[in-house]
């Protein structure tokens, strides 16, 4: 009965899977992958049994005659123990341990399958002239084959051993060991199985040294190449020759050739494929390396930088300037106008404030940033869906039934702010209006902080039962109610459609209750990565989808990568490693696997509709050898990319997750002479992130800017290099690269995406460098004395001061440090507030309300920067007592001015008064400083508008939210 219930369990998980990959439209991945994996199962666990069985069978039936007379009294109490069971164990044990092996061997399922539909890749590897594809697709199957060939027939001769020691056919005795001539022949062919495989993998490990890690550098280096290479074959034809000799004694009788034989073979594999290369190594090689290595090392630079898409990178000198001038901005207006001061690390608490409207709804802690062409200007957004907040609902009927989806996407403006620091939404509010759409499709079934599952839709003039969003002014009290009506998860309609359901989420209610109706569906597995993962469970997924409104919809676009650890000559990554940052750290961006890579593409664009769940998938590198075999297994899976329209394209960006593996790897391979990367002089790092504490490397930041030498400004994914720290953190923080990928992948019209699209580049500063890195620009915003002053001010009143992102931009010849500084109070209502923008070029920092005056502060009063006009709101009559929007990044909030510049002042020269009083030991005049202090405190803190009066004069916080 028991397991008639485990089957029916698993039958009804194995139904479910079906009903969910058919409602998608891939059902065809589902059938190929279990069928693939189903074949390779059985396959292997024949193969596995049926030698096991041979041999036992073999073994019994060639048993001595008179095994009767010649066995000690220990056999013979295991033949009569053996001999009631021996049939049964003779099937039984063969199959446990095919299943056990062939429970392994399906795990490889991808590797048979790429084998039989690979695709050449064009390009031939340096030593044997082979192409690529053979160490990608061919070298990995052999390994496999052969590596479960060796395991069977070690386990059918331990299995036939056994058997023949039970039955007489293996004897020992006083003079040795004695064997009858069927159990020699039995062993000696298994023997010389054994070891023609064994020649076999001597042989592919020529071709695996092209993919060993093992020296310092990853392929086959000169000990390699004149030593292992040449071991390898000889004892590959070594092996050979012995599995012949163990084959001709097995029949003849004599076994000391084959003995002398495989002692030669042990020999020989430990002489000429350890000793031999050891010998090479440390005296050939080692006292000239540099010199013998360096056409290796050459195939390293050259092939690590092909297999990670940092071939084409486009370097260029930049000599950085430290040195500030009027005017030095006005030649890159297209940068500074579209410096971003939002930062979607910090904001996210003001959109809950200020956009959340019910406890059921909820932001994600970071917010994505992407751009959108408004009235013929492209403007970078910080964007956000609102979401379910699932924790907030009690009982199934209102977890699974009631709340089902979030509502709206809410935008605002990156490089401006309303008068009082808030974003300035361009998108918001509930029915959600804005610049970019006022009519699309509003409801999120699916996204990244969704339901476990929920039960949706219903037949015509059924009562609706799904929460919708709450109601606008003028119409009914209380929450709209609405009813699903695409077509985004399997039926429940039938009873057992709801009874396997009910099975997979443990939950008698969906089976009993009568909220679960003839024409309901029910949606799961609704994040945006884990739905793409199953449609494609041959990719890798970014960890960082982001929604945006296209074509009247709400689409997650996901990107995806094609990866390999077989590519020859080429540095591995682990993926998790080289991905994480802040924004991983702080759970902002999903981890990727601890998987260690050699080759990555990002192959396909995914999309997954907000409302209905639907997958797209889009073939983005056409030409990548690995995406043609995943497409010959998985045909009509992936439309080309000329398919995606104008709309998607606009919105399509260069993926964070490879970018930050092709960053990690630049800080060694940007250097490609095979003599300066030997000397390893010039090797860079990713600066950690100076906002945070911990020492997590700072994450690459989008950013729309013109780098040098480009004729219009890109959309771009940005990071910064300096030298690599050591160990005592005393190497200097300074600048020496800064890579730029392009991220805009055109207009898609006619179905093309630009040229430009992906193209890195890297400007590379002197190495005699004084241009501040992160680091030092951050430690000398923190040090600078008026900064500090003004910032313990803004820390007063149960005040928080929060550094946001700092962005780094080339401009006026150097580097450009800009960092939007916030400010939030206390309370539970509370969320942060752009206040100051902090800017710093070579050892010049300016502090201001705004961006233009922050700039001006740095280039001598007029830094000739052109920012973004209308900072604040943008008409009059939205703007506090009718005053106009100020130009620049942060409008400065009202009351600013020369009042508050006073009261620092007073402020500062308090301080200074204080602190001779106490050296002069003038208590009395130090108290009436104190006084004096005290109040220019209050009085700048009223006038930058972090606190208001109360009646009895005490500040209160400002009070946020709504």
């Amino acid at each position: 009965m028991l397991a008639l219930v485990a089957a029916f369990v698993g039958l009804t998980q194995l139904y479910t899977d079906v009903l969910w990959y058919d409602q998608l439209g891939y059902l065809s991945v589902f059938v190929t992958e279990n069928v693939a994996k189903i074949s390779i199962f059985a396959v292997s666990a024949v193969l596995v049994a049926a030698l096991m069985f041979a041999s036992l069978y073999l073994a019994y039936r060639s048993r001595p005659i008179t095994a009767e007379s010649i066995v000690d009294d220990n056999l013979r109490r295991y033949q009569e123990a053996l001999e009631p069971v021996r049939k049964i164990v003779l099937v039984v044990v063969p199959v446990l341990f095919g299943l056990f092996a062939a429970s392994t061997a399906m795990t490889q399922w991808d590797t048979v399958l790429l084998f039989f539909n690979q695709e050449p890749f064009g390009q031939e590897d340096p030593q044997f002239g082979l192409d690529i594809g053979f160490y990608v697709f061919t070298l990995p199957f052999l390994r496999f084959l052969i590596g479960f060939l060796v395991s069977a027939i070690l386990l059918a001769g331990v299995a036939g051993i056994l058997m023949h020691y039970v039955y007489g056919g293996i004897r020992i005795n006083e003079r040795g060991l004695s064997t009858t001539r069927a159990s020699r022949v039995h062993l000696g062919v298994l023997a010389a199985l054994f070891l023609l495989l064994q020649a076999a993998n001597f042989w592919l490990d020529r071709y695996s040294t092209l993919q060993s890690s093992s020296g310092k550098w990853t392929g086959a280096l000169y000990t390699d190449v004149n030593a292992v290479i040449p071991t390898k074959a000889i004892l590959a034809a070594a092996a050979l020759i012995v599995a012949v000799l163990f084959l001709v004694a097995s029949f003849i009788g004599r076994w000391r050739l084959p003995l002398i034989g495989t002692a030669m073979l042990v020999v020989v594999a430990v002489v000429a494929g350890g000793i031999y290369p050891w010998v090479v190594q440390r005296f050939q090689v080692t006292p000239t390396e540099q010199a013998l290595e360096n056409e290796y090392i050459q195939r390293n630079i050259q092939q690590t930088r092909e297999a990670y898409g940092l071939e084409a990178t486009e370097v260029m000198a930049y000599d950085a300037t430290t040195e500030t001038a009027q005017g030095a901005l006005r030649q890159d207006t297209e940068t500074t106008s579209n410096i971003r001061l939002l930062d979607p690390n910090v904001v996210s608490a003001a959109f809950s404030q200020l956009q959340q409207f019910r406890p059921y709804y909820q932001f994600p802690d970071t917010l994505n940033v992407d751009r959108y062409e408004i009235d013929g200007e492209v403007q970078d957004t910080v964007i956000a869906t609102r979401e379910l907040n699932p924790d907030q609902n009690q009982g199934w009927y209102n977890q699974h039934v009631v709340y089902t989806h979030g509502y709206g996407v809410v935008a605002a403006y990156g490089n401006r702010v309303e008068a009082d620091g808030k974003p300035q939404f361009m998108q918001a509010g509930i029915p959600s209006r804005g610049v970019i759409s006022d009519d699309y499709e509003p409801r999120i079934y699916f996204g990244e902080n969704s339901p476990e599952y929920s039960i949706v839709g219903g037949g015509e003039g059924d009562v609706p039962l799904e929460l919708d969003r709450p109601q606008t002014a003028g119409d009914e009290e209380g929450d709209a109610k609405t009813t699903f009506n695409g077509d985004g998860g399997p039926s429940v309609g039938n009873f057992f459609n709801r009874l396997s359901y009910g099975i997979k989420f443990q939950s008698s209610d969906l089976l009993l209750s009568d909220a679960v109706r003839p024409e309901s569906q029910v949606l799961y597995d609704r994040d945006p990565r884990e739905r793409v993962e199953k449609v494609a469970p041959y990719l890798t997924v970014d960890g960082a989808p982001y929604p945006a409104i296209i074509d009247g919809q709400v689409q997650w676009i996901v990107d995806a990568y094609t990866t390999s650890d077989a590519f020859p000559y080429s540095t591995p990554s682990v993926l998790q490693e080289a991905t994480q940052d802040t924004q991983t750290a702080q759970g902002a961006a999903a981890a990727l696997p601890a998987e260690r890579v050699n080759y990555i593409r990002n192959s396909v664009k995914a999309t997954v509709n907000a409302y209905d769940g639907s997958v797209t998938l889009y073939a983005w590198d056409d030409q990548d050898p690995l995406l043609k075999a995943w497409q010959n297994v998985f045909p009509n899976t992936l439309k080309p990319y000329s398919e995606m329209s104008a709309d998607l394209m606009a919105h399509v960006r260069y993926p964070q997750d490879m970018f930050k593996v092709q960053r990690e790897l630049l800080n060694e391979y940007h250097v490609t002479n095979a003599n300066d990367f030997y000397n390893a002089n010039d090797v860079w790092s990713v600066p950690n992130d100076p906002t945070q504490e911990s020492n997590v490397p700072l994450p690459p930041y989008y950013l729309s800017m013109r780098m040098p030498g480009e004729e219009e400004a890109n959309f771009s994914l940005t990071t910064s290099f300096i030298p690599q720290q050591s160990q005592t953190g005393n190497t200097r923080n300074v600048m020496y690269g800064y890579l730029s990928a392009n991220a805009d992948a055109g207009t898609g019209e006619d179905g093309v995406k630009s040229d430009e699209y992906g193209k890195l580049r890297l400007l590379e500063l002197p190495r005699s460098s004084v241009v501040p890195g992160p680091g030092q620009a951050q430690n000398l915003f923190n040090s600078d004395t008026d900064v500090s002053t003004e910032l313990n001010l803004l820390r007063q009143g149960a005040s928080e001061v929060i550094n946001g992102n700092l962005l780094t931009l080339p401009a006026g010849g150097g580097m450009l440090y800009v960092q939007p500084v916030y400010v939030q109070s206390s309370g539970d209502a509370a969320y942060p507030t752009l206040r100051r923008v902090l800017v710093g070029f070579g050892e010049e920092v300016g502090f201001a309300p705004t961006l233009d005056e922050a700039l001006d502060e740095v280039f001598g009063g007029d830094s000739g920067a052109q920012t973004s006009a209308g900072a604040g709101v943008d008409d009059a009559e939205a703007a506090p007592d009718g005053e106009q929007p100020a130009e620049g990044g942060a409008r400065p909030p009202a009351g600013t001015g020369d009042t508050l510049q006073d009261a620092l002042n007073e402020a500062n020269q308090a301080v200074r008064d204080s602190d001779q009083a106490l050296q002069d030991g003038d208590w009395a005049r130090y108290g009436e400083a104190q006084d004096r202090l005290q109040d220019a405190i209050e009085r700048a803190l009223e006038a930058e508008g972090v606190v208001e009066p109360q009646a009895d004069g005490a500040l209160a916080p400002e009070e946020g939210g709504e």
